[in-house]
């Protein structure tokens, strides 16, 4: 029988969300139910209102979250009712081309709830990345739950099911940040305060934050930056080859997506250093540069897809650093909040006001 349960909607392009009914169906084979306690307003959420991902509407948004599993259905062995949980949004199906290749990071048949959530007159929702989290209840596949240790608390848990796994990952697994590097990172917002932090933890000797707010560059410092930037107010290129010497980084990692930004990455970072592209771009961006330059320069341009994570693995080795104190993960939640705040929570995002906001249950 359906859970009516409470959840924020997008229900039109550009439109203001709304909280309403939400029907969510019992689980059915390989699928989980889940209560959920904590979901972080994340700028891709911003980006399904907008109609910026597709025009799939309406959409039951949210999926930066965690959890306790309330059933599952049947074939379900990784997760059992009662299991503390962050929801994934790529889960690998282990069967796909990229998952035999022993790269299941990139799989390209991730797995997703096959029943739909639906409004009360059963018209279905899209779940915000196959997730729709900003409600009380959701159905994912059971492999997107990923068990974790109670410990950190579901406001911190939940975000690492995107953005902090996205930054940290993007330094980390993509950029591949080791003992002694120099990094710059260009976006101070949640994702690239998580690389700052990424690449902290991965022995970075220097750490160079880029942003035009004042107030995010404060903000980067806590997380490990070694030096800021004001790009409104400093060439970012001069200055990075200032502080390295005259080289330019070993990785530079764009967190904006934004081919401005991009353009000033690819010139900060050393001969045969690497860019790592993490900030998401709009359909309509392009960037040009000489190809001479990019051959001259070698090393490597990447997408970081999801931090080229893989949830089974990262999220309880991150949420174990944290309890030890060697990622300050909780420096990243600004404010805890209630579901009818989501709408405002999208303005403060908007003005720069906060790194994220957190909505409890």
């Amino acid at each position: 029988m359906p859970h009516e349960v409470r959840g924020v909607i997008a229900a039109a392009k550009g439109d203001k969300v709304k909280v309403g009914s939400v029907l969510v169906p019992d689980p059915g084979p390989s699928e989980a139910l889940v209560r959920v306690q904590a979901c972080g307003v994340c700028h891709t959420d911003l980006h399904y209102r907008e109609g910026a991902i597709n025009d799939e509407f309406p959409f039951l948004l949210g999926h930066e979250a965690s959890g306790i599993v309330e059933q599952v259905g049947d074939g379900v062995s990784n997760v059992e009712p009662g299991d503390f949980v962050i929801i994934a949004w790529r889960a690998p199906c282990g069967t796909c081309r990229s998952c035999v290749r022993g790269r299941p990071w990139y799989c390209f048949a991730s797995k997703n709830a096959q029943q739909p959530m639906t409004l009360a007159d059963g018209t279905a929702l899209s779940p915000a990345l196959g997730i729709g989290a900003l409600a009380e209840l959701t159905l994912v596949d059971s492999i997107q739950a990923v068990k974790v240790n109670r410990d950190a608390g579901p406001e911190i848990a939940g975000l690492v099911g995107c953005g902090i796994m996205a930054g940290l990952g993007a330094a980390i697994n993509t950029g591949g940040v080791s003992r002694g590097d120099s990094v710059a990172v260009f976006g101070c917002g949640g994702v690239g305060d998580a690389a700052i932090a990424g690449s902290h933890l991965a022995g970075a000797h220097t750490i160079i934050a880029v942003d035009i707010d004042d107030r995010k560059l404060e903000w980067a410092k806590d997380f490990g930056a070694t030096h800021v930037i004001n790009s409104s107010e400093t060439d970012p290129i001069k200055a990075i080859r200032d502080l390295t010497g005259g080289n330019g980084v070993n990785v530079a990692i764009e967190a904006v997506g934004n081919p401005v930004t991009y353009e000033q990455a690819f010139y900060s970072r050393d001969h045969a250093g690497t860019v790592v592209l993490v900030g998401v771009p709009s359909p309509d961006m392009k960037i040009e540069l000489p190809l001479l330059e990019i051959f001259g320069r070698g090393g490597a341009l990447k997408s970081s897809w999801y931090g080229d994570c893989l949830p089974s693995r990262d999220f309880s080795l991150y949420i174990d650093l944290y309890l030890q104190g060697r990622l300050p993960l909780d420096k990243f939640v600004s404010e805890t909040i209630a579901l009818d705040d989501v709408e405002e929570a999208f303005a403060k995002m908007e003005r720069g006001e906060v790194l994220r906001s957190v909505v409890t249950f």
